[in-house]
């Protein structure tokens, strides 16, 4: 991917901040000539460039037309993309890869609730992006004029603040709270909701301006007396085990983690949105919990005296039947976010405060503990863990009818691609065996749609990864389903030039609805074949669509594997092609499923290892 010298300077200077720090000091640390007698759009692309923005995804239109003229001049990089949804999608995958604020674009009425999706999406899984929209001008506000929408109204329950911009000399002031909003606290989406006339007013620039959020002042530093409390409990535990979500990534509190496992000596189990948190190689991850997560994690959260839970919000699909879980545990729960700590489950440390902070200040007082003798020993909670470990590892079965395992793939993609490589997942079975069987080493290389599942996210959100790293081999792991969602953006990838790697685990169904029905529904098929058949069911022999024909027509690579024997080959071919997208079809059996398994609404005491095989755990293995 080529770039040109401005685009360069631009891209380091974005280097140098991460979203967190992205915050009134940056801002008012960052130089901006003044300027008067310009118009808005001017004002708001000053801004943009005051804030360090690098890169902006996006499509012009009626109401943002204005912006759009001086963004022909400035240093900040436009991406043409095909749809707002993928704007959004490639913003979010940007800010999970460089730690950096996404910033996305559209116009009004249509434009605009086309980025729904990718900001309620941004605001589940807690992403800092920023979302500009132009609007009808003020005076047609509420008289239904020609592509109008109140997009302030629809984001107010997923954004984490929206602003309506009503006069020029504003631009600055919103455009900073906007960044810092994003970025700060709890990370999450911002839309700023611009009307065409205040794009044409003339206005003065003068930057940096006053950041006046009054009653924003999230928690970064833990209270002492709550972190001790917690070193006492965990100094004391006999069966503890550290939850870690994805406040952890957020927080760029990895090192942290690691220094606190290797103190403590507990279990560690990510979740989805923390794989790459800590390390898949290191012998006290158990792995992922929930729904589809490894046997020893969920019955590890199952039978733990303590839960040390750090940026994570047990969610239903970790914790199974909530009344039910994890029944014998103390929880210590800390979390950015003093609304997710007792919202589901009660904690009986809670702390408030930013993950690097707060784990940083555990560390040390766990020292304390350690100090005067109080150290737990774990020998007899290890010997069962591993014992969990050993009798119910992951694995599969090769499909019955020779065809090529999707598990297979997946587990020679990661293995061939290595630990350095990002992947980015739509939303289904696929996603759940990329979170299984591609082992993460480090931060910031899992990418996937966590509490909306959104499918559709993969190839746009690989798109703004690439163009964030351009240095990282990234790879989007697609469904067939998934992939017809969103697949145009590879005409934008291939046009500016964004080579990533798409690999479609292509069963011709929509693989995680049809397990379900398999399971739930006496496998009665309602509407989740893809592929064409013929009356008698059987599939017809022409592919619709052709994905290797369909890559090539959107300017990418397009290549094809059906069997085992083909799958490095194919795999280390894309590999070596860097001046292109590529797309691998990869034709895999359509009755492969997704284990182990906790049915939704059943407890985790109930997961099944594989179908028909469940796990019995009694009180006496503890």
């Amino acid at each position: 991917m080529t770039t040109t010298p401005s685009e360069s300077a631009s891209r380091e200077a974005a280097a140098a901040l991460t979203g967190v720090e992205t915050t009134a000091r940056s801002i008012a640390e960052s130089a901006a000539r003044p300027a008067s007698g310009i118009t808005g759009a001017q004002s708001l692309v000053r801004s943009l460039e005051a804030v360090r923005v690098e890169v902006v995804f996006g499509i012009p239109g009626g109401a943002i037309l204005p912006a759009y003229d001086p963004l022909f001049d400035s240093h900040v990089h436009h991406v043409l993309v095909r749809h707002e949804q993928g704007a959004g999608h490639a913003a979010t995958g940007y800010a999970q890869a460089t730690g950096r604020v996404g910033v996305c674009m559209a116009t009004s009425g249509p434009g605009a609730t086309n980025l729904v999706t990718p900001l309620a999406d941004a605001y589940m899984d807690s992403v800092p992006i920023v979302a500009i929209t132009g609007q009808v001008p003020s005076a047609a506000i509420g008289t239904d004029a020609f592509q109008e929408a109140d997009i302030r109204g629809i984001t107010m329950p997923i954004t984490k603040h929206n602003f309506l911009v009503t006069d020029a000399a504003e631009i600055p002031q919103r455009i900073a709270e906007a960044f810092h909003l994003a970025a700060t606290g709890r990370p999450g989406p911002v839309l700023v909701d611009i009307p065409k006339d205040v794009l044409q007013a003339t206005t003065d620039f003068a930057w940096p301006p006053r950041l006046d959020l009054p009653g924003y002042k999230p928690t970064t530093r833990p209270h002492g007396k709550q972190v001790r409390e917690a070193a006492a409990l965990i100094a004391g535990a006999r069966r503890p085990v550290l939850y870690v979500g994805g406040g952890v990534l957020k927080a760029g509190a990895t090192a942290e983690l690691a220094e606190l496992a290797a103190l403590t000596g507990a279990p560690v189990v990510t979740t989805l949105m923390a794989r790459g948190a800590f390390p898949d190689s290191s012998p006290q991850h158990l792995g992922m919990p929930g729904m589809h997560g490894t046997v020893a994690a969920v019955t590890a959260l199952q039978k733990a005296d303590v839960l040390v839970a750090l940026g994570a919000r047990f969610d239903d699909r970790v914790t199974g039947k909530l009344s039910t879980f994890a029944p014998g545990a103390l929880v210590v729960h800390a979390d950015i976010d003093p609304a997710e700590i007792g919202k589901n489950r009660r904690a009986d440390v809670p702390i408030v405060g930013d993950a690097k902070e707060t784990i940083a200040e555990l560390v040390g007082a766990l020292r304390a503990e350690h100090e005067a003798g109080r150290r737990p020993d774990l020998a007899a909670w290890w010997a069962q863990l591993d014992d969990w470990r050993t009798r119910y590892p992951l694995g599969y079965d090769w499909p019955e009818d020779g065809s090529l395992s999707p598990q297979y793939v997946i587990e020679r993609l990661g293995a061939i691609a290595g630990p350095d490589a990002v992947y980015t997942s739509g939303v289904g079975q696929h996603q759940m065996w990329a979170a299984q069987f591609i082992r993460y080493e480090k931060p910031g290389t899992w990418l996937n749609s966590g509490g909306a599942g959104t499918m559709g996210y993969a190839v746009p959100a690989a798109m703004g990864a690439k163009y964030g790293r351009p240095e990282a081999t990234v790879w989007a792991i697609d469904g067939d389903g998934c992939f017809q969602m969103t697949n145009q953006e590879l005409a934008t990838c291939a046009i500016e030039g964004i080579p990533i790697k798409v690999a479609v685990i292509n069963n011709g169904n929509l693989g995680m609805v049809r397990q379900w029905q398999t399971l739930f529904y006496e496998g009665r098929y309602s509407n989740t074949r893809l592929h064409a058949r013929n009356a008698d069911g059987t599939p017809k022999p022409v592919r619709i669509p052709d994905f290797v024909a369909l890559a090539e027509a959107l300017g990418c690579v397009g290549l094809r594997c059906e069997t085992k024997d083909d799958v490095d080959a194919v795999i280390e071919k894309a590999m070596a092609i860097d001046d292109a997208p590529v797309v691998i079809d990869f034709v895999v059996g359509a009755d492969a499923q997704v284990w182990p398994m906790v049915a939704a609404g059943a407890s985790n005491d109930d997961i099944l290892a594989a179908r028909g095989l469940r796990p019995v755990f009694g009180d006496n293995q503890v």
